[in-house]
């Protein structure tokens, strides 16, 4: 089985931190799924990307890069489902 590394961008990262504590752990227990299934169930490719994929957690959305060759995750976004994509 591959392992992935997951990485952050620093604005995930900060929005991440400021979420409250229930939120943040849940967001973070999906996030480490992605260690080793980068596409699990439910996840969604976002249209007009090459390589961003979305996953739900309840009314927040990950969005995060693949590059399957050096076996790497970006988490780009991690914002509420209203703000998410703008």
């Amino acid at each position: 089985m591959k392992l992935y590394n997951i990485f952050f961008a620093r604005s995930a990262r900060r929005e991440l931190q400021s979420l409250p504590v229930g939120i943040a752990d849940r967001i973070l227990t999906k996030i480490e799924v992605l260690e080793t299934s980068p596409r699990p169930p439910g996840c969604t490719k976002l249209k007009g990307s090459t390589s961003l994929w979305r996953i739900r957690v309840g009314e927040y959305r990950v969005v995060y890069e693949i590059d399957d060759e050096k076996s790497v995750i970006d988490i780009v976004v991690i914002r509420h489902r209203s703000e998410a994509y703008k």
